[in-house]
Formats: C-alpha cells, sequence, structure tokens
C-alpha cells in the first residue's frame, strides 16, 4: 500500500472504538490527530523516558492525544512550545505566569491562545537558543519511525523553521505518541522533509528508532504548498529574517 493507502486503513481501524470525536471536527480524522484509548499508559511511557527527563524547551503539537501531556508538562515547569491550529497564528509559549489553577485550560488547543502569549521564531531562538524534545501525535508511524500524517506536512515544516533558525539539529529527539493500530509494518523510505521519530510511544510498547532520518534542508521555498506562505505568519518571519541575511528575496510574491 502507497501512504495514502495505509493512512486510510489506520483511520478505519481508529473509528472502531479507539479514536475519541473532536468537539469540531467529530471523527473526521483527516482534520485533527485524535486522542484515543490508552493514551494515557503512552504519554506515561513517554514521561518516564530518558528524553522527557533531560528536556527543559519542550515542544508539543497541538494534537488531541497530547493535551494531558501539556498539563503535566506545565506542573514540572518545562517551557512548553506549541503551534496553533494549522500554525496559521503562530506558536505560543506556556510556562511561567500561568496560575496552576489555570493549567488544565492553558492545556487545550482553546485554552492555550488565552493563557499563554504568541512566541516568535527570533525569540525562540533568541530566548531558549535551542529546543530540546519535540513530541507529535500522527495519522500512523512506521516501525522505522516514519510519520504518515493527516497529508498537510505541518510538522515537516515546523521541524524545517526550526531547523533554519538553529534550534533543533539533526541530534534532536522526536517522539510520536500513537495507539498501537497506528503502528504499520508497512516499509517507506524517508523522504527528503520527511522528519522521523527516534521514539513511539503506545499504550503497550514503546520502540526505539535506529538513525531515524532528519531533514536538514531547512525551509526550501519553492517546494512550499500553494497559499501556505500567505497563511503562515512564522514562514514571512522567516523569509525576512533570511531576505536580511543574504539581502535577496528567497521566494516569489506570486506563490502567496
Amino acid at each position: 500500500m502507497d501512504k495514502n493507502e495505509v493512512r486510510q486503513a489506520v483511520f478505519e481501524k481508529l473509528r472502531k472504538g479507539v479514536a475519541r470525536p473532536d468537539s469540531r471536527f467529530d471523527m473526521d480524522l483527516g482534520e485533527f490527530i485524535a486522542d484515543f484509548v490508552g493514551s494515557g499508559q503512552a504519554l506515561g511511557r513517554l514521561i518516564r523516558s530518558d528524553f522527557w527527563r533531560q528536556a527543559d524547551t519542550v515542544f508539543i503539537t497541538p494534537d488531541n492525544c497530547l493535551e494531558r501531556l501539556r498539563y503535566h508538562a506545565l506542573w514540572q515547569e518545562k517551557t512548553i512550545i506549541v503551534s496553533t491550529y494549522g500554525i496559521r497564528r503562530g506558536f505560543v509559549l506556556l510556562g511561567p505566569g500561568i496560575p496552576k489553577s489555570r493549567y488544565l485550560y492553558a492545556a487545550t488547543l482553546d485554552g492555550m491562545e488565552n493563557e499563554g502569549a504568541i512566541i516568535s521564531l527570533q525569540s525562540i531562538k533568541s530566548i531558549f537558543g535551542k529546543i530540546d524534545l519535540l513530541v507529535t501525535g500522527t495519522g500512523a508511524v512506521t516501525i522505522g519511525g516514519i510519520r504518515i500524517g493527516k497529508g498537510h506536512g505541518y510538522f515537516d515544516l515546523e521541524w524545517a523553521m526550526f531547523y533554519s533558525i538553529g534550534v533543533v539539529s539533526a541530534k534532536t529527539p522526536v517522539v510520536a505518541v500513537v495507539h498501537d493500530c497506528q503502528v504499520v509494518t508497512e516499509q517507506f523510505s524517508a523522504d527528503p522533509f520527511d522528519t522521523a521519530c527516534d521514539l513511539i510511544c503506545t499504550p503497550r510498547r514503546m520502540i526505539k528508532v535506529d538513525e531515524p532520518h532528519k531533514p536538514t534542508l531547512g525551509v526550501v521555498w519553492d517546494s512550499l504548498q500553494p497559499g501556505m506562505l500567505g497563511s503562515i505568519p512564522p514562514l514571512r518571519e522567516l523569509q525576512a529574517m533570511q531576505e536580511e541575511v543574504v539581502g535577496m528575496p528567497t521566494r516569489l510574491s506570486s506563490q502567496l
């Protein structure tokens, strides 16, 4: 099967009593990454890992299955960076200053923008210098760590932006949190933009991946999907940062 066929087959398994519906998208799994039965056990495996214990600044995607992880990270006083839905309002910083009574709300997709603060790429670079760990949900993932997401490419784009400003490297760990039915045996070669996982945490097991592929291309402007530059503010910020350095346009304005 190709990646889309694998994605659709996993979606069917998730809909059979595994995935938890979203308040906006119900079971339209092409629009969101669902929470699932047993996600607490999967998150427990991650929290006990060295990757988590050693991380101070953590990027956690806004996926439903990671809401409790963001809540736990707040209690552990980690610095959390979260992307907004579709990255359309950039990135949000969750950390010191949020009252403990608001942690549960701040961990939600709606609450984080009210309790946190929008943070620019330049601030992520200048204030924190690096991101220690990236955690993501996904549609499916292979034993070799290749993620098969919803098909929009947002996580790979987030990695590319972070790599472009130097806050992640090929050694920065990436963890996927998924249900066991989302781990597939099909083998795929990593595409140039695929950000593979170092660790896969499920309710039943933890899978370590040897030498996962990490893109080192940064943002390849001519490969962006139509409309991305116009709808994703951090991309425009990165473009301006790079143009300031090289003194020339990085992308045709017709792609806006």
